[in-house]
């Protein structure tokens, strides 16, 4: 007798009612996320969303994309997948709110060896509550498996998503000149960046991750698994009431990478890291791994997620409105005349 094509299909290690069934379950954290805008539901062949008429004068779309990189390999070992999608939305949504745009909707896109739908479930309500954190809609997605490419235990995440801001009012460094403060806003811990290396320095693995450090209140893996902090609102509120001149998602490559990315030529960000933020964790890699000092800040953000550049006069009314909204937040360097690029002192 011959075999239907689903027969065949999950021969082939591809379940097709795994996929209706994670697709049930995702429903609910979907819903969570729609905000005025979001047109139908999840299933269709693209996520519809609709811009209100003559809310800009001159919109711009500002789109974003990003995957959580190696940290997934902490989420496999502890077998908990419900903040790595918290990651994956951030990696997105503070790169597109830094450049002065509001995030509308995300998508994100799950590879995995087998489709376990509980796991899928986690995995997206972690998207959905980033997305949530971060005021934008979840309107789509893709889980694909893959088997023989892909161990069935393991997966990829990656996510993509669209901002809009007023031509005017968008963040792009031009505004920058001697003499801006530089603001720091602090991290929750490593976020999403320099794993390889983390997981090289402690050997990670299920014993490793277990063991609980004085220093960190926690375990090792508790501490890595920490996701990654969402600053959107923050932000846009921020945006909302002073101007802002530059800011830096400090992501991989540190400050040494991401800081002159919101710098114009002709100008040096001098920041004072004693100024800056301390945590635990990044003093345990370094000791850990024997790490020169400037290797840890071309590859961590050694507790500052964002640095952002306005006027002298204005900092003390950014810091007031950044704690007022919940971050950590202090002056922490200038910016100056000189050749590009930032300055540790």
């Amino acid at each position: 007798m011959e075999k239907s094509f689903s027969e065949s299909y999950a021969a082939a290690g591809v379940d097709v009612t795994a996929g209706y069934e994670s697709v049930e379950l995702i429903k609910s954290h979907v819903k969570k996320t729609n905000i005025p805008g979001v047109i139908g539901g999840i299933g269709g062949f693209g996520g519809m969303f609709q811009i209100a008429a003559n809310e800009y004068k001159n919109p711009v779309l500002v789109s974003g994309t990003d995957g959580v990189g190696t940290k997934l390999k902490l989420a496999f070992l502890m077998d908990k997948h419900d903040t790595i999608g918290i990651d994956c939305v951030a990696m997105c949504v503070n790169d597109v709110a830094c450049s002065g745009a509001k995030p509308l909707f995300f998508l994100d896109y799950i590879a995995c060896g087998k489709n376990y739908p509980a796991k899928i479930e986690q995995i997206v309500k972690g998207v959905a509550d980033g997305c949530v954190k971060a005021g934008c809609a979840l309107v789509g997605g893709e889980t694909a498996e893959h088997p023989g490419l892909m161990p069935d235990k393991e997966y990829d995440l990656a996510g993509f998503t669209v901002g809009i801001g007023e031509k005017d009012k968008l963040v792009s460094g031009e505004n920058l000149k001697s003499g801006n403060a530089l603001i720091g806003v602090a991290s929750s811990g490593v976020h999403s960046n320099g794993f390889s290396l983390v997981r090289k320095v402690f050997n990670i693995n299920e014993k490793t991750i277990s063991v609980k450090y004085d220093e960190l209140g926690k375990t090792l893996g508790e501490e890595l698994l920490t996701p990654t902090r969402i600053y959107v609102k923050p932000l846009l509120e921020l945006m909302g009431r002073i101007n802002v001149n530059a800011i830096s998602h400090i992501t991989g490559g540190g400050f040494y990478e991401n800081v002159p990315r919101m710098l114009r030529d002709g100008f040096t960000a001098v920041i004072e890291k004693d100024k800056c933020f301390k945590k635990p964790v990044f003093e345990l890699i370094q000791k850990a791994g024997n790490i020169p000092e400037r290797d840890m800040y071309n590859t961590f953000n050694m507790g500052t997620g964002l640095v952002i550049a306005v006027d002298a006069d204005k900092a003390d009314e950014a810091v007031s409105i950044l704690n007022k909204n919940g971050e950590q937040v202090a002056v922490i360097g200038e910016i100056k005349s000189g050749e590009k690029g930032v300055e540790l002192c």
